[in-house]
């Protein structure tokens, strides 16, 4: 059962990385009133939002999916280590 919860979380963790990554391609060509754009935009964008209220542009870029893919990597880390460590 635990071994199940970690694939699980695992698989969150990456699903996150692909969003973030299409929706930063996606938002090089592709207006944002497309239905696609739109839909990606509506799950990343309330995960981003907190980040973009403490971390500003720096320039044009903006930081904040470098940080959000991060900080879910460092949350299913931890989340893995913490259930690898109910087996043990």
């Amino acid at each position: 059962m635990i071994f199940i919860l970690i694939r699980l979380v695992g698989i969150a963790y990456q699903i996150l990385l692909l969003m973030v990554i299409v929706k930063i391609i996606l938002s090089y060509f592709m207006q944002p009133y497309q239905p696609i754009r739109q839909a990606l935009d509506n799950i990343v964008d309330p995960m981003l939002a907190p980040i973009r209220r403490i971390v500003p542009l720096i320039g044009m870029f903006d930081l904040s999916p470098i940080i959000l893919i991060f900080l879910g990597r460092v949350l299913s880390s931890v989340i893995i280590s913490f259930l690898g460590s109910l087996v043990f």
